[in-house]
C-alpha cells in the first residue's frame, strides 16, 4: 500500500486527489495548517493520518514536524496547497509578496527537504501542482506568478538532483480550475464566477494519478492541463 503526503486536501484539486487515493485504499497523510483543520480532514477521510504545520510560516515547519510522527516512507509527496492575491506591482506590499512566496514556494521547498529521506527510501514521487502562471505572467498576477515561476525552478532542480536516487519529479500546470481559489480570483477581478466554464478538479486529479501510476520505465516531467471548453 502506497503512502501519500498531500497538502491542500481540504478543497479543489487537493480534495479530489485525496478522495481518489483514499477510495482506492492507499494510505494518505494529510497536511493541515492547525489542529482544528487536522480534525476536520481526519473526519472526512477515515483512517487517514495528519501532519500539522502552517505553510505560511515555513521557518517553523521543521519544529512542527519534529513534534509529530511523519511516515517512515513516502511514495508520493503532493504539493497542492496554494494562495493567490492579485494586484498591480505598484500596489503590492511586502506582506502580500511574502505570503504568496512563503506558501507557494518556500514551504514546498522546506517540506520537501524535511521528507526527502522518506521519499528516497521509497524511490518515490514529488508532484508540484503549479499553474499556468508558472509559465507566463500577466498584469496583476506578479506576486503569484513569481512564486509559481520559482516553483518550476524548484521542481526542475530537484529532478536533476534526485534522479540518481530513483525519485521522480513532476510539475503540473493547470489552467483555471473550478475551486474556492478561482472564486476568490473572480471576486478580486470583479467578475461573475461560473464554475462550469473552468476545469473540473476531478480532471486535474486524473492527470496527477496518471503521472503517479506510470510504470517506472517512464517519468512525466511537465504536464499542462487547459480548459477544454
Amino acid at each position: 500500500m502506497a503512502t501519500h503526503v498531500i497538502t491542500g486536501a481540504g478543497s479543489g484539486i487537493g480534495a479530489a486527489v485525496a478522495r481518489r487515493l483514499h477510495e482506492r485504499g492507499d494510505e494518505i497523510v494529510l497536511h493541515a495548517r492547525d489542529a482544528g483543520r487536522a480534525r476536520e480532514l481526519a473526519a472526512a477521510y477515515p483512517g487517514a493520518r495528519t501532519l500539522v504545520g502552517d505553510l505560511a510560516e515555513p521557518d517553523r515547519l521543521s519544529w512542527a514536524l519534529s513534534h509529530q510522527s511523519p511516515p517512515d516512507r513516502v511514495d508520493s509527496l503532493l504539493h497542492i496547497a496554494g494562495v493567490v492575491d492579485l494586484g498591480p506591482v505598484g500596489e503590492l506590499t511586502p506582506k502580500t509578496w511574502h505570503h504568496q512566496l512563503d506558501v507557494n514556494l518556500v514551504a514546498p521547498a522546506e517540506l520537501t527537504r524535511l521528507l526527502l529521506p522518506q521519499v528516497r527510501a521509497a524511490q518515490g514521487h514529488v508532484v508540484f501542482v503549479n499553474s499556468g502562471s508558472g509559465l507566463r505572467a500577466h498584469a496583476d498576477w506578479a506576486a503569484y506568478a513569481a512564486s509559481k515561476h520559482g516553483l518550476k525552478a524548484l521542481a526542475d532542480a530537484l529532478r536533476h538532483e534526485e534522479h540518481a536516487h530513483g525519485v521522480r519529479v513532476t510539475s503540473v500546470y493547470p489552467g483555471r480550475t473550478a475551486s474556492p481559489m478561482q472564486a476568490k480570483v473572480h471576486r478580486q477581478q470583479g467578475e461573475e464566477y461560473d464554475p462550469a466554464r473552468w476545469i473540473d478538479p476531478e480532471s486535474v486529479a486524473t492527470t496527477i494519478l496518471m503521472a503517479l501510476d506510470l510504470p517506472r520505465d517512464a517519468e512525466v516531467n511537465d504536464l499542462t492541463v487547459r480548459p477544454g471548453r
